[in-house]
C-alpha cells in the first residue's frame, strides 16, 4: 500500500459543501477520497505521460 501523508489545503465553504454532498450519495467512502480523485483527475490532463505509460502518481 502507498504511503499516505498529510496535506493540508483551506478550500471554500462551497466546494466543501459539494465533496460532502458526493459522500453523502455515497459516490466516495469520504472527504480524502472524494479530493484523491479529484487530483488524479488533473494530474492526467495537466502533466505529460512518460514513456511507460502511467506515471506513478497517477497510479492508486
Amino acid at each position: 500500500m502507498t504511503k499516505m501523508r498529510i496535506v493540508s489545503v483551506q478550500l471554500p465553504q462551497n466546494i466543501i459543501n459539494g465533496i460532502d454532498e458526493l459522500v453523502r450519495r455515497g459516490s466516495y467512502p469520504n472527504r480524502s477520497e472524494v479530493i484523491r480523485s479529484a487530483l488524479r483527475e488533473f494530474l492526467r490532463r495537466e502533466l505529460p505521460r512518460d514513456t511507460t505509460g502511467v506515471p506513478d502518481y497517477l497510479i492508486k
